[in-house]
């Protein structure tokens, strides 16, 4: 029986940067009663706290089992009920130098990939200290574009082979960093060792579970994909193309739970 559910954000609870739909949200808040949830993405705790906190339930009972790793298991929040208030517990940050490396290889790689999108919505690298993310498209697509916006994500690498092709021109430049394909237009960077492998690691370490507790739902469990590194730790997975999948899967463990 497993203990913890476990999931991605973009492309699997909600489309890419965008809030929860109500129908996840409300099978999230289900979850919870039953379950402790994890959420691990890409995103910085700022689009946590858009994307879905904005939508969860406000019960600290509930929010209590509820455990946010941004920028792909780098950083570490948990609720405290007492206080009402969500608590980092860790930070795996980059020096200046890192962070100077690893922008200029990012830039150096989409240029070489021939990849450079024409139009871009905002900046085409974030730094989220933690991780340094690539989006080709620019981080703002979604914000100024909505519905347009995601679509036109989904629609740039649809069998991503763009961005596996563009991390496999990045990662050489950088071999001392983690390099991984993410959401649907963008490229993560971490520092050494560290993944969403390490992130549920960290995570089992401060639950007290094991590997046999958790399941894992995530849209790019695939080798050189971000939510790959879970698989291969030996978490049972769950591989899903939309959140939609990812309701179907909620709802029957919600029902037989």
């Amino acid at each position: 029986m497993k203990k913890l559910i476990a999931f991605d954000l973009d492309g699997t609870l909600a489309p890419s940067k965008s809030t929860l739909p109500k129908r996840m949200a409300e099978l999230l808040n289900q979850l919870m009663a039953k379950f402790d949830v994890c959420i691990i993405s890409g995103g910085k705790y700022e689009l946590f706290q858009k994307q879905v906190l904005s939508q969860l339930t406000n019960s600290p009972e509930l929010l209590r089992r509820l455990h946010l790793m941004p920028t792909s298991g780098t950083r570490y929040f948990s609720y405290d009920v007492a206080s009402k208030n969500w608590y980092l517990q860790y930070a795996e940050d980059f020096s200046p130098e890192q962070k100077e490396k690893i922008i200029k290889a990012l830039a150096e790689g989409l240029e070489e990939s021939g990849h450079k999108a024409d139009k871009i919505y905002g900046e085409i690298i974030e730094d989220r200290d933690s991780q340094i993310t690539l989006s080709i498209l620019g981080q703002d697509i979604v914000a100024e574009l909505g519905d347009e916006g995601v679509r036109i994500k989904e629609a740039w690498d649809p069998d991503g082979k763009k961005k596996l092709a563009l991390r496999s021109i990045i990662a050489p430049k950088i071999p001392e960093f983690e390099v991984r394909a993410a959401g649907a237009t963008s490229i993560d960077v971490t520092r050494p060792g560290i993944d969403k492998a390490y992130g549920m690691q960290k995570l089992m370490k401060a639950t007290g579970l094991e590997k046999e507790d958790i399941l894992y739902f995530g849209d790019k469990i695939m080798e050189g994909g971000n939510d790959y590194a879970v698989k291969k730790m030996g978490i049972d997975c769950i591989a899903v193309k939309n959140w939609e999948d990812t309701a179907y899967g909620v709802e029957a463990i919600v029902k037989i739970s």
